[in-house]
């Protein structure tokens, strides 16, 4: 438990608070709840609040830049989007070439194969034209 001007206590995680203090706020970064005595932790609360809207405010860019940061935002999400489909129909359809040209090989290297479907052709006779 730290003391800081009297006022503030902050306490981590498992630790005592006193009788009268309550807390004010959180501070998850640093695991702290801090605390003040109890009519003062809602006035101390709205303060900070009430600071920290007034530099979001402050620092909040104009309604031109805004409107600029999230059509560039959309544009790379899509563009993203984009790149991914094309770089898997890429990959789909090398996998579908390479396959082709592993049947085609396959059957080239057959070459045994041609005279036996040749003596087929030979060996069989002519159908009948019949009118």
């Amino acid at each position: 438990m730290k003391t800081r001007f009297g006022l503030r206590k902050e306490v981590s995680h498992g630790g005592i608070v006193p009788c009268g203090w309550r807390m004010a706020w959180y501070e998850p970064p640093r695991r702290i709840a801090v605390y003040y005595p109890a009519p003062l932790h809602w006035v101390l609360r709205a303060l900070r609040e009430f600071s920290y809207r007034l530099r979001v405010a402050l620092h909040a860019p104009r309604i031109e830049r805004a409107q600029a940061v999230e059509m560039n935002r959309i544009h790379r999400d899509r563009q993203r989007l984009a790149d991914e489909y094309a770089r898997g129909y890429m990959r789909g359809w090398r996998e579908c070439y390479d396959a082709c040209l592993d049947a085609v090989e396959d059957e080239i290297s057959r070459t045994s194969d041609v005279w036996e479907i040749g003596e087929l052709f030979v060996e069989t006779p002519k159908p009948s034209r019949k009118n």
